[in-house]
């Protein structure tokens, strides 16, 4: 049975449009941040302790913003744009200043994915300028690395997430597309490895959890879908899945710790799982419109850590969910 729905700690407000895309941003430096885009173009740097919006970042023209990320070997914050640009921005010292940019050429809202080496170098992968295309370039100096196209008509590559493997060589990626479809590519190989049918509508939003390789995604419809990937880097779909109250989930979110996922519903509704079970834990009610993000932070403190939900409604609401018991469910 589901706990009785907590209240938020506290809402941060005055984005000026639908919050799109949230990050955390709590190991480094003394003051915890919270990353927002905005469907306004503008990337608001949130000070969780004074619980205001300590810059405002304006890189895309007025289009909506529907990806941040920082790069933790320098500290840059990465935006993505429906501009067709991903910025670059410098960060350091009071700056706020473009230092690079990427043209994706993709008008979607696949948000881009990145995966950090320990050499300083960085992948991101987005969407490309044909419909089912997928780029991978090489960060900072862009170089080109792959192109995945896959071989059938699958539709729009519609989300995306790129991992290293703990064995094997090189990384991977999972794609969903308009079709239902996910596939698993292999970056080095530059070819796919594994393929299902996870949903009967285009994939909305899909999460991987990269330490006990088990994933879940969802469409517009009511279910959720999970499954894993074998020691073959075969796709599986579980038996376990969701059925929820109202259908369209914006995003989907495992906690670091592998305990809780979140989903951001397009009923206005966060609503709370155990990751192992997916037994439902909470249904947090707070937002007027459709929930379009959520995020878990990083604070090294597991009593500290929050979770963030963006809604339609250009309010930020943070919920402090820390919870021991959440192991077996």
């Amino acid at each position: 049975m589901s706990h009785p729905a907590p209240s938020p700690i506290y809402t941060l407000r005055g984005a000026g449009g639908p919050l799109n895309t949230l990050h955390f941003s709590c190991l480094a430096g003394d003051t915890p941040l919270l990353f927002s885009g905005s469907g306004h173009g503008v990337v608001h740097i949130w000070n969780l302790n004074s619980r205001r919006a300590e810059r405002n970042l304006e890189g895309h023209s007025g289009s909506s913003v529907i990806w941040v990320n920082t790069l933790q070997s320098t500290g840059a914050l990465l935006s993505q744009g429906r501009d067709m640009q991903v910025c670059q921005w410098d960060l350091r010292e009071g700056r706020s200043e473009v230092v690079d940019s990427v043209w994706t050429g993709s008008v979607g809202f696949c948000q881009c994915s990145l995966l950090e080496s320990s050499s300083g170098s960085s992948l991101l992968a987005f969407a490309g300028q044909q419909t089912e295309e997928i780029k991978i370039i090489d960060l900072p100096s862009k170089k080109p690395v792959c192109t995945l196209v896959p071989d059938a008509k699958v539709g729009m590559v519609m989300c995306i997430k790129l991992w290293q493997p703990d064995s094997g060589p090189g990384p991977l990626l999972l794609a969903g597309y308009e079709d239902g479809s996910l596939l698993l590519w292999d970056v080095t190989q530059r070819c796919k490895l594994s393929e299902v049918k996870a949903h009967p509508e285009p994939i909305m939003c899909l999460t991987f959890d990269t330490k006990r390789l088990r994933g879940i995604s969802a469409s517009s419809e009511k279910k959720l879908s999970s499954w894993i990937l074998d020691r073959q880097n075969n796709l599986q779909l579980q038996d376990l899945s969701v059925t929820l109250v109202n259908p369209g989930v914006s995003q989907l979110c495992v906690r670091e710790d592998g305990k809780l996922l979140a989903s951001a519903g397009w009923d206005h509704r966060v609503r709370v799982f155990g990751w192992k079970k997916l037994r439902p834990l909470a249904v947090l009610q707070y937002h007027s419109d459709m929930v379009l993000s959520v995020a878990f932070s990083d604070h090294q403190d597991p009593r500290q850590r929050l979770l963030a939900a963006g809604s339609k409604d250009q309010r930020i609401s943070l919920w402090s969910i820390y919870s021991e018991g959440a192991n077996s469910s």
